[in-house]
């Protein structure tokens, strides 16, 4: 990046920063902070091990450095500005969830738009909500998008601030599905009665919540499919499963038809077909319905965690804190958008063209020196696909 990019962008953010009115985390003076400012040459360099003490009022730290990227700690400390961890004496931290679509299945780099990848991270952002609002029970949810590739969710209710890494650990594993076994989600209870020569095991599928209601769910869906099918393309829906023929497919049909109450009250065992068809049902609901969180960020009690209100050096973004009720609405690449950078042209020299997709609006960028909205030559500059031309 040239001189002259630089010291626009610090501009720029400057100016975005003396018109934005920053909310810090709570006890953000129990808090570490650290920043990355606008160096020359190609690496970042951290400066952490802050204090807001020594930051001084967050507003006026922005707007006198107005730093690339700003962050804070998700652990509480008794003095968060000491030169190491083992001296912070830590008191408790925030639990953090980030999903980043650089890392999730489905999204596969240098084909999905930014938008796709987007969206399809906003997809797993509400599967983890769903972990943790309905199985967890969690309420103090503040759900962040990052300003580059996805969400951060910050879980603050006290039953989990004290928690150590390993307890941490279990819920990266109970979201991810790691771990999870079929038998795990499943109840047994022995039933007699009349007509019965000896007394049977019934297994039923827990479906209050949790992933057995979402095996079950899964599995009710691939049911009522199969019942919607005529007799033929049913049986060829199942002879499609490995290790079922054309008798196995015959007699699950059947016992679909007879069973359906049974079926949606959880209980698997009104055939050893359906029974063993639920199973194979149980990894594909838990590769498709699992959060796949970052986890070393979940476990990590000290973690530096981008401040929301902030901008992302490398997107010119920003950092945006969301109500559950405006998620579904939320559209990153236009709601993210600074308002300072709307509403005028800028000279670059763009480097790397291609499609750019923000403000609302998809656009060709041709390589070479040219006008473009400013917003969009400053996300092409942050992401090192620009230099600042002159004016």
């Amino acid at each position: 990046m040239e001189e002259r990019t630089r010291a626009y962008l610090r501009g720029r953010f400057r100016d975005y920063y003396r018109r934005t009115e920053i909310t810090p985390p709570p006890e953000a003076d129990e808090r570490e902070w650290g920043f990355i400012p606008w160096t020359e040459g190609p690496g970042t360099t951290m400066v952490r091990h802050r204090s807001l003490l020594e930051l001084g009022d967050i507003e006026d730290f922005l707007e006198r450095k107005r730093p690339r990227h700003v962050y804070f700690s998700v652990g509480r400390y008794d003095d968060p500005g000491a030169g190491s961890m083992g001296e912070k004496g830590w008191r408790s931290s925030d639990l953090v969830f980030d999903l980043d679509a650089d890392h999730l299945p489905g999204v596969t780099l240098g084909e999905d738009s930014y938008a796709e990848m987007l969206a399809t991270c906003k997809d797993a952002l509400y599967r983890l909500l769903d972990f943790l609002e309905d199985d967890f029970g969690f309420s103090e949810l503040e759900i962040v998008f990052s300003g580059g590739r996805g969400y951060h969710v910050h879980v603050r209710d006290d039953a989990v601030l004290d928690l150590e890494r390993d307890h941490r650990r279990e819920i990266v594993d109970y979201v991810r599905g790691i771990g999870l076994e079929y038998d795990h989600l499943v109840d047994r209870e022995t039933v007699s009665g009349l007509g019965r020569k000896t007394p049977t095991e019934r297994r039923t599928l827990r479906i209050d919540g949790g992933w057995g209601r979402r095996v079950h769910g899964y599995f009710m869906a691939f049911i009522e499919e199969l019942l919607d099918l005529s007799e033929d393309d049913a049986l060829e829906r199942l002879t499609a499963f490995e290790g079922i023929g054309e008798g196995k497919a015959t007699a699950t049909l059947n016992a679909a038809r007879n069973n359906r109450e049974e079926l949606e009250a959880g209980n698997v065992t009104v055939h050893t077909a359906i029974s063993q068809l639920a199973e194979r049902f149980f990894e594909e609901a838990v590769e498709r319905d699992n959060a796949p969180i970052d986890e070393p960020v979940t476990t990590d009690t000290n973690r530096l965690i981008r401040l929301p209100g902030s901008l992302h050096g490398g997107s010119g973004l920003a950092v945006c804190r969301l109500d559950r009720a405006e998620l579904e609405a939320f559209d990153p690449l236009a709601d993210a958008v600074p308002d300072p950078f709307v509403g005028h042209e800028i000279a670059v020299d763009v480097e790397e063209g291609g499609e750019v997709e923000l403000g609302g609006k998809i656009r060709t960028v041709e390589e070479g020196p040219q006008s473009l909205p400013e917003y969009v030559g400053i996300f092409l500059m942050a992401r090192g696909r620009a230099e600042k031309e002159k004016e």
